[in-house]
């Protein structure tokens, strides 16, 4: 049950109402109200692509089980290959690369 129980009425023109309907369907929301209550609380709606994410995503769990059979390597042998942490460190630049241009998105957009 909700306590929204406040009503806001706006007029729009059919042209305005049709770029709230495509604005709205492209950060992927499709109840108006809620779009509405976003964009007037929040003052704006990013739109986020999140292949970024899900490629860090997958970098991480490579990095992670990389560094968990370098350890365990380390441990069985006490030592570890000079080859393994120049892999850990090419992918943790990658990562941070990834990062940074995440970053750069969100800079231009404000």
């Amino acid at each position: 049950m909700t306590n929204r129980t406040c009503k806001v009425f706006f007029r729009a023109t059919p042209e305005e109402m049709e770029k709230v309907y495509s604005k709205m369907e492209s950060v992927g929301i499709k109840n108006l109200s809620a779009y509405l209550r976003k964009i007037v609380l929040r003052g704006f709606v990013i739109e986020i692509d999140m292949s970024d994410f899900k490629d860090i995503r997958r970098l991480l769990s490579i990095e992670s089980n990389n560094l968990n059979q370098y350890a365990r390597r380390a441990n069985e042998t006490g030592s570890i290959h000079k080859a393994d942490i120049e892999s850990l460190q090419k992918s943790h630049k990658e990562l941070i690369g990834l990062m940074g241009n995440i970053l750069d998105k969100f800079n231009d957009m404000y």
